[in-house]
C-alpha cells in the first residue's frame, strides 16, 4: 500500500501530497522529486545529511545500531570468512559466486591485472616525492586513453570488462606509485597469489630475489581490503555516481571519487591517526592529551575516534581491531608510537567522558596502527583504502548504469547574491 504525507507551505498558501518510499531496510524516503513543480519550491538540505541520493541495493549501514552490511551480509562474517575477490563479485553482482563463477573471475581479473609498459612510463613524468594519491589520480585517468574503444557505456558486457579491469589493475597501480617514489624498480603481478598477497609482493618484494608473503600478513591485507571496499553514498561514491551520471567514462569516474577520498576528512583519516600519536610522542603524554581532548577552547582533538554515521562502535573497528593485535603479536613489533595507540585505546574506553559521547575508536584508528606495524609508509594509507574502495565505485557504478533513465545529476541552490540589477551608464 502506497504512504503519502501532505506538505503545506505556508508562504505559498498551498498543500500537496507527496509519496512515502519505503526501502528493505533503514528509514523511509519522502518522494519530494515534484516538490518544485508543484509547489514551487526547493528542498534545502546543505551537504545531503537528510536526502537519499538514490536507490542502492548495494550496502546499508546502521550508524545508530553499529550495523554494515554487503548485499544482506554482515560485514563480520565477510572479513571473517571471504576472500576479498569474493566480496568484490558479491557488490558487483549481488549474491555470493559458486566456487565456478569464482574461479571464472578470478581468472578474469588475473588477466586485466597487468599495466601496459606505456602506462609504466607515465609514472616518469611525476615527482619522485609526489604523494601516491596525486600519482593514482593521473595514471587511473589516463586508461581512458588506452582502452578507449572498450568503453561503451550502453553495452553491459564492456561495463563489467571495464569494472573488471578496475579492480585488476588497481593494484599494481598503487604499488607502483610505491615503488617509484622510492626509486625501486616496477615489479608485476605474480598469478599464483590471490589478491592481497600479491600486493604485498608488489609492494615489497624486490625483482633479484624471492619474496614469501606471510599467510598472517596476506590475511590481513584481505581484511583491510574488504572493511573498506564500499560504505554507502559518502563523498568519494556521491563523486563516482555523480560523474557517471553525466555519461564519462569509468576511468574518468574513478579517478574523480580517488581524487575526493583524498580528503583529509574522508581518506585521509588513518594518516591524520599517524600525526596524532607522534605529536602526543610518549605514554607519560597521554594524560595530558586526554585533558586537551575534552577541553573545548583547545584545538587538539583526537583522531580515529567516533564516526560521522556510526553512533555507536564501528563494526569494522571491532574486526580491524582483532587483525592488529594478531599481526602486532606475530610480527613482535615493539614500537613506541604502537604503545601509545594501545595505551590510548585503552583508556579512552574505559573513560566515561567518551563512553557517554560514543567516541569509540573508529575503524581509522586500527587501520593507521595495523597499516604501520605492517611496514607501510603514512602515504601509503590513503592508497591502500583507494585500491580496495575501487570494488564499491564500480559496482555503484554498474548500478547506476543498469538501473537506467537516471539523466544527469543536477542539485539546485538556493541563491543568496544580488537580485537583478542593471549595468551602469558610463
Amino acid at each position: 500500500m502506497t504512504r503519502y504525507v501532505t506538505a503545506s507551505i505556508t508562504k505559498k498558501k498551498t498543500e500537496g501530497v507527496l509519496p512515502v518510499m519505503e526501502g528493505t531496510m533503514g528509514p523511509d524516503a519522502v518522494d519530494i522529486t515534484s516538490m518544485y513543480s508543484q509547489q514551487g519550491i526547493l528542498a534545502f538540505d546543505p551537504g545531503f545529511r537528510s536526502t537519499a541520493s538514490c536507490q542502492s541495493a548495494i550496502t546499508f549501514v546502521d550508524g545508530e545500531k553499529g550495523i554494515l552490511l554487503y548485499r544482506g551480509y554482515p560485514i563480520e562474517q565477510l572479513a571473517e570468512k571471504a576472500s576479498y575477490l569474493e566480496v568484490v563479485y558479491l557488490l558487483m553482482f549481488g549474491e555470493l559466486p559458486t566456487q565456478e563463477e569464482m574461479d571464472i573471475f578470478r581468472q578474469r581479473v588475473t588477466h586485466f591485472n597487468m599495466l601496459h609498459e606505456q602506462v609504466l612510463d607515465f609514472y616518469k613524468g611525476f615527482r619522485r616525492d609526489a604523494h601516491p594519491m596525486a600519482v593514482m589520480v593521473g595514471v587511473v585517468g589516463a586508461l581512458s586513453a588506452f582502452y578507449h574503444d572498450h568503453m561503451d557505456i550502453n553495452d553491459p558486457e564492456q561495463r563489467i570488462n571495464a569494472a573488471i579491469r578496475l579492480v585488476a589493475k588497481m593494484p599494481m597501480i598503487a604499488a607502483s606509485s610505491y615503488n617509484y617514489n622510492i626509486g625501486a624498480p616496477h615489479r608485476y603481478p605474480r598469478n599464483a597469489l590471490g589478491y592481497g598477497a600479491n600486493f604485498l609482493h608488489m609492494m615489497f618484494g624486490m625483482p633479484s630475489e624471492d619474496y614469501v608473503v606471510e599467510p598472517v600478513l596476506a590475511r590481513a591485507m584481505e581484511s583491510i581490503f574488504i572493511l573498506h571496499a564500499d560504505h554507502e553514498q559518502n563523498a568519494s561514491t556521491s563523486t563516482v555516481r555523480l560523474a557517471a551520471s553525466s555519461g564519462a567514462n569509468p576511468f574518468a569516474c574513478i579517478a574523480a571519487g580517488i581524487a575526493s577520498l583524498w580528503g583529509p576528512a574522508h581518506g585521509g583519516a588513518n594518516e591524520a591517526v599517524l600525526s596524532m600519536l607522534g605529536e602526543i610522542g610518549s605514554v607519560k603524554n597521554i594524560p595530558k592529551a586526554i585533558a586537551r581532548a575534552k577541553d573545548k577552547n583547545d584545538s587538539f582533538r583526537l583522531m580515529g575516534f567516533g564516526h560521522r554515521v556510526y553512533k555507536n562502535f564501528d563494526p569494522r573497528s571491532r574486526v580491524i581491531q582483532k587483525t592488529a593485535r594478531e599481526v602486532l603479536d606475530y610480527l613482535g613489533t615493539d614500537d613506541p608510537m604502537l604503545e601509545i595507540a594501545m595505551r590510548l585505546e585503552e583508556i579512552a574506553l574505559s573513560d566515561e567522558y567518551f563512553i557517554e559521547r560514543k567516541l569509540y575508536p573508529n575503524v581509522d584508528f586500527y587501520s593507521g596502527i595495523l597499516l604501520k606495524a605492517m611496514k607501510f609508509p603514512t602515504t601509503m594509507f590513503t592508497a591502500i583504502f583507494a585500491l580496495a574502495r575501487t570494488s564499491g565505485w564500480v559496482s555503484q557504478w554498474l548500478e547506476l548504469h543498469n538501473q537506467g533513465n537516471h539523466g544527469i545529476d543536477r542539485p539546485r541552490q538556493l541563491y543568496v547574491g544580488k537580485p537583478t540589477r542593471d549595468y551602469p551608464n558610463k
